[in-house]
């Protein structure tokens, strides 16, 4: 990194120094930072509940698992919660929910080319933790559980539409400012320690993915905490290690368009 680049990030408001000193402030506690990186899983429990209900009024024999094949859907309502606490808390800190992002680098497209190059790293380890998981778990290289829920869903043309143009679009850069650009450098600058910020958001970033959609089944569960591990940590390391957000949405619009268009039918 430039001694200019460097420069720039650290005048940046979610740079380490500018979180230190709200920090001392007192601008910014405990509360936020750990309420924030555990609401998205607890928003998403909610927001599949409130598709159960609709579906059970309607005659559905399963209706926690048939509201599960529609989390590309009921996600946004997932996202509406957590940007509403991103506002609240970011407005305490007296700073925008834009500055969870940092800098975005679009001369010669150097973001374009640093997402790719984050795309590299982290598409093989989701890939090859997805395997290892079902090798440990289930014996096979490749397991197909709980078809129409997991994969193979059929949902109606809009769903599809939504799913497929729409979601992607605000999960995935809501997804990174939660874990990321939020939670990940506040806890490291409350903790005083690099290792607890990453154990933490590493831990509840990754238990995310298991509950969407939560099925009570405790090897699927297990299965898809495993398969996302590693890409997870990886993210979370190479945030700290550039603090900018922008490479790391466009790697993860492409994992997410990839995973929609592998799971719908």
């Amino acid at each position: 990194m430039s001694q200019v680049a460097k420069t720039d990030l650290e005048a940046t408001a979610n740079s380490r120094q500018q979180i230190r000193q709200r920090v001392e402030q007192r601008k910014i506690t405990w509360n936020g930072p750990l309420l924030v990186v555990v609401s998205r899983t607890v928003f998403i429990l909610l927001a599949q509940g409130v598709v159960a209900v609709i579906l059970w009024s309607r005659g559905a024999r399963e209706p926690w698992l048939s509201a599960g094949s529609w989390w590309t859907v009921y996600a946004t309502l997932v996202d509406v919660g957590c940007l509403t606490l991103l506002w609240k808390f970011t407005r305490a800190e007296g700073i925008k929910i834009r500055d969870l992002v940092g800098p975005i680098r679009l001369r010669y497209g150097r973001d374009l080319l640093l997402g790719a190059a984050v795309l590299l790293v982290i598409f093989p380890l989701f890939a090859g933790g997805g395997t290892l998981a079902s090798r440990w778990l289930y014996g096979v290289y490749q397991v197909n559980l709980y078809p129409g829920i997991l994969s193979a869903r059929v949902l109606p043309v809009w769903a599809v539409f939504y799913s497929r143009f729409i979601w992607w679009m605000i999960w995935s850069p809501t997804e990174e400012m939660t874990y990321a650009g939020y939670a990940l450098p506040r806890i490291e600058a409350l903790s005083g320690r690099k290792w607890v910020a990453v154990a933490i958001v590493g831990f509840w970033w990754t238990v995310q993915h298991p509950f969407l959609p939560f099925i009570a089944d405790w090897r699927c569960f297990l299965w898809r905490f495993v398969a996302f591990l590693a890409g997870v940590l990886a993210l979370v390391l190479i945030y700290l290690r550039i603090r900018r957000l922008a490479p790391l949405i466009l790697a993860h619009w492409v994992m997410d368009i990839v995973a929609t268009v592998m799971t719908l039918k």
